[in-house]
């Protein structure tokens, strides 16, 4: 071919892409409203992030949650219903990241009794990053057929394999701590009082890493979408891509949950006791749901599913509370609530603002241990959770709190 025609041939795919961008650009809508629930600051960037969420031609509703901060694509604590399309970065990089919560019947001071005990079956019984076991667990999830039936996740097999019954880094963490049941006549069929408990939160690990990456990119390259909303390229759920992508999904958070219950059962058989009552949620996934009378996909990502009498866990941050919530079903929040304090600042600005002994003072006051964990990790670095709470009243019910004690991160 000779340069001039190259040349020529260049151009009209230039102008054909360029034609394309802007046909798709003009489909774009003005923001549809949203609901917000607030009282607590919300960063610029997170709104933005949003209002371009409710741009799309796709998305039916949306509303976003008081812990809310600028994540990639949809914000942290944003939730969006959309039309028969999966946006993946609008369900998160860490799919099926989720709270696991033990209660278990003990003595009082049971906590106090045998700290240094605990502390060390923590240390012994959990793993965080690219720390593993070295007899690897194994559990029927690892044997799903999605893993063959999907060429792209047979790679990832055993990566999944060998990350199973560890925990991320980051803001997950596996805990002992106080559990008060403070409601009446609660859901969970425990009366009010004091408890064990351990809480965990955690995803899919590496393994739902790569599922998001490559499947965005994938639709990304599909859509070919403005660069403001370009992480929110979707996938249609009737084509191949869009049902891959679903059953990936899934399987990632059947991982995750399956990852969390080892964890509690391996923790649990060490101490020797079980627990009474077990309380988990997703709060990075998409759900099939009903809204306004139609099935739509509802994207929660970084928020906690809060349907009529849906039981959940919203934790605080290292020295603060978790709650115990039942949801009320609101229509406005999309039966959604926060998924925990929010960041109020960066991981990049806490390690500048904050010394190591700023956060061992904080630690001391809530008599609070931390083994492991960073600087950017610091209480002072996330919004208040009593804040955030108070900014759901019309969204849920608090059932009770775990307070925690000891606390294991990377």
């Amino acid at each position: 071919m000779s340069k001039r025609k190259k040349k020529h041939k260049t151009e009209k795919n230039k102008k054909q892409s360029s034609e394309k961008q802007s046909e798709i650009s003009s489909i774009f809508l003005t923001p549809k409203s949203y609901a917000l629930f607030g009282g607590v600051p919300i960063e610029r960037g997170a709104l933005e992030q949003m209002e371009n969420a409710m741009s799309l031609p796709v998305t039916l509703a949306g509303a976003l949650m008081p812990d809310a901060h600028e994540g990639y694509g949809l914000p942290i604590g944003g939730v969006i219903a959309t039309d028969n399309v999966v946006i993946p970065y609008a369900v998160g990089m860490d799919i099926g990241c989720r709270m696991t919560l033990s209660i278990f019947q003990t003595e009082p001071d049971f906590l106090g009794r045998y700290w240094d005990m605990l502390k060390r079956i923590l240390i012994e019984n959990t793993r965080f990053g690219t720390d593993e076991f070295e007899d690897h667990p194994n559990d029927p999830v690892l044997e799903r057929s999605e893993f063959q039936e999907i060429k792209f996740l047979r790679k990832h097999h055993q990566t999944a394999v060998r990350q199973f019954g560890t925990s991320g880094r980051g803001n997950h963490f596996v805990e002992f701590g106080e559990v008060t049941i403070t409601m009446d006549n609660n859901p969970l069929g425990i009366k009010p009082g004091k408890y064990l408990g351990i809480l965990s939160h955690s995803g899919s690990r590496h393994f739902g890493y790569e599922i998001a990456k490559h499947y965005s990119k994938i639709a990304e390259d599909k859509l070919n979408l403005p660069a403001n909303v370009r992480k929110l390229s979707w996938l249609e759920l009737d084509s191949e891509e869009g049902q891959e992508y679903w059953k990936a999904m899934t399987l990632a958070g059947d991982y995750a949950r399956a990852n969390h219950h080892y964890i509690h059962q391996r923790l649990a058989q060490t101490i020797g006791i079980q627990p009474i009552n077990i309380i988990e949620n997703h709060h990075n996934f998409a759900w099939k749901e009903v809204w306004n009378g139609r099935e739509v996909i509802t994207h929660r990502k970084g928020a906690t599913p809060a349907h009529q009498s849906a039981i959940g866990i919203i934790p605080g941050d290292m020295v603060s509370p978790a709650y115990i919530i039942q949801g009320k079903g609101n229509e406005r929040s999309l039966n959604s609530a926060s998924h925990g304090a929010g960041r109020a600042m960066s991981r990049n600005q806490a390690r500048k603002t904050f010394t190591r002994q700023d956060l061992e003072k904080v630690l001391k006051q809530a008599r609070v241990e931390l083994l492991g964990g960073g600087l950017d990790e610091a209480p002072m670095a996330y919004k208040d959770i009593n804040q955030v709470i108070n900014a759901q009243q019309e969204l849920i019910d608090i059932i009770g709190k775990f307070q925690p004690r000891i606390v294991r991160m990377e």
